[in-house]
């Protein structure tokens, strides 16, 4: 416990605050200098871990972040039931600039972002032993958290275009003086793309191929394949799916439920955050379990149209939900200390044959054989052949309620339907993927504090 505690104290010494506040004039009393706490090896590794905590908490990958993309991209196979007005603006397709959700997003984004360009920028005090597996943890971090920032702040990535549009700031170098001027414009779409794709490579290239908890080289490798599928760059998705399949050493879990809910890793997990009855919080089993689970009773509750796309009676995917007195909830979040398990292996199948299929390609496996691993893993009825439409299905029956929804919208550049109540009467009303509702809002907060950022469209200035 005490290593713990030493950990979340370097943490919030150096990155306790967002990227457009400044310092507190009151030092606690066991305070030490920044520059003192980046000295060592020992603090920059302590760093990391702490790092690793920030990107797991509420407001990124502890929960909130999976659970408003799937709310977000949500046209009638769930429903938002809870109280919480933030989730219920996302759901809606009516966020507020002050929706303080999307405002802690960015916030803990920019801190983490900020963490690892402190590691970045002192590797030199590293260890000689301990350097490049550091850099490669801290590239990987900064890779995923942005691409997260610029997939839901950004507009979306369209192949074959300039992608000039407004992204989110790129900062690459650590503040430790929070009083000078911090004012930054956001650069493009493709420059952050840009950014991701050169951390991930380098994490692939300085990480080793077996890390315990932490990141590795196959988690690079499998975050590559999913930042190339969002751009459209099947050949190299279906490549870096192919090796992390092929190489990485990780199987698929001998049943579809044994993937989640787990208190260490499964066999199938290529990164996940860590949860325990101590430390690292699950928000999505406080808002899609029973409260006998540890959740608020299911907010999201799963609704019949979802039900209907399974094509096979015997699919344990279509039986993985449990009912409760608000409806039907799932049960992937079932236990409050479970892992989030953030890239499965189940996922690059999905990708290995979604680039296949549209490439003319088997690589690895054609595309039914590798559709009809997972369906054979859920006991679904096999395919004698795929077509798109059957592969971006699968993603839906394999990927539900774990952050994918919005995402594939906008890259397959499908069209959401919500319902709204228009002179007393419900009306349906679609939505593309390229509407200006389906790009958060940059934060007030943010755009009051920093005098170079832009506004998305549609939210007013």
């Amino acid at each position: 416990m005490k290593k713990i505690v030493y950990r979340y104290s370097i943490l919030a010494l150096l990155v306790g605050l967002s990227a457009c506040e400044r310092k507190l004039d009151i030092d606690p009393e066991q305070s030490i200098p920044a520059e003192q706490a980046l000295s060592t090896s020992q603090n920059i590794q302590s760093l990391l871990i702490g790092t690793y905590d920030q990107a797991g908490t509420d407001d990124l990958y502890g929960g909130f972040l999976q659970m408003l993309a799937d709310l977000y991209g949500f046209s009638g196979q769930a429903s938002w039931v809870g109280t919480f007005t933030q989730p219920r603006e996302v759901f809606n397709k009516r966020i507020r600039v002050d929706n303080s959700f999307v405002r802690d997003h960015w916030i803990n984004a920019y801190q983490v972002v900020n963490a690892t360009n402190l590691i970045v920028d002192h590797l030199h005090v590293v260890d000689e032993a301990e350097r490049d597996r550091v850099a490669g943890e801290a590239k990987f971090l900064r890779a995923l958290v942005y691409f997260d920032l610029v997939r839901s702040f950004g507009r979306p990535y369209v192949s074959g275009e300039a992608n000039n549009q407004p992204g989110v700031p790129l900062s690459l170098t650590g503040i430790l003086d929070y009083d000078g001027d911090l004012a930054v414009p956001r650069n493009t779409v493709d420059e952050v793309y840009t950014q991701v794709l050169a951390d991930l490579n380098d994490a692939y290239s300085l990480l080793p191929e077996s890390n315990g908890y932490y990141a590795d080289r196959y988690s690079a490798q499998a975050l590559l394949a999913r930042v190339y599928l969002q751009q459209g760059n099947y050949t190299a998705a279906r490549d870096a799916a192919n090796d992390v399949i092929q190489n990485s050493g990780r199987v698929l879990t001998p049943t579809y439920q044994e993937a989640f809910n787990n208190e260490a890793n499964s066999v199938e997990d290529l990164f996940a955050f860590q949860v325990t009855n101590q430390s690292g919080t699950n928000q999505l089993v406080v808002h899609y379990a029973t409260q006998d689970l540890g959740g608020r009773g299911g907010d999201i509750v799963v609704q019949p149209a979802y039900l209907a796309l399974f094509d096979s009676d015997t699919d344990d995917r279509s039986m993985f939900f449990y009912e409760s007195s608000r409806g039907l909830l799932s049960s992937k979040y079932t236990n409050q200390f479970g892992n989030i398990a953030m890239i499965r292996l189940a996922e690059m199948y999905l990708i290995r044959a979604e680039a296949n299929l549209r490439l003319g390609t088997a690589v690895g496996a054609t595309p039914a054989d590798d559709i009809n691993v997972l369906r054979a893993r859920a006991n679904a009825a096999l395919k004698p052949a795929v077509t798109l439409e059957d592969v971006l299905l699968e993603r839906q029956l394999e990927l539900a309620f774990e952050g994918f929804l919005i995402h594939d919208v906008k890259r397959t550049r499908e069209t959401i339907v919500i319902v709204e109540s228009v002179g007393g009467e419900s009306t349906e009303v679609p939505i593309p993927y390229n509407d200006n509702r389906l790009t958060y809002p940059i934060p007030q907060r943010e755009i009051d504090a920093n005098p170079l950022l832009e506004q998305n469209p549609g939210y007013g200035t």
